[in-house]
């Protein structure tokens, strides 16, 4: 598998070639846009974006874990993390032949 990173400045360039507008502006929608996000799935603990998909804020506990090199354990500290289920219509779009 090839890696891609794709970064926002990518995004950015790609939604100003589409819309015409600068890229400046494009970066700045793009982080308005991101920050929203952010803000909803913080307050709100599930997004839902119809035809995307859904955000939810996971809660993990602390737990114990080891390198698997040095086979040292250590504690991993308790946190949020973000989980990304896709709609059926984006995989759909996704899995369609052109």
């Amino acid at each position: 598998m090839i890696k891609n990173n794709f970064k926002k400045e990518d995004l950015s360039k790609k939604l100003s070639n589409k819309i015409g507008y600068s890229s400046l502006f494009s970066k700045k929608i793009i982080n308005d846009v991101i920050d929203t996000l952010i803000s909803i799935i913080k307050n709100k603990r599930v997004l839902i974006l119809k035809d995307v998909g859904s955000f939810k804020v996971i809660f993990k506990k602390e737990r114990s874990g080891r390198n698997p090199k040095t086979k040292e354990i250590y504690a991993i500290s308790e946190r949020n993390v973000i989980s990304f289920k896709a709609s059926k219509d984006l995989l759909t779009n996704l899995n369609k032949d052109d």
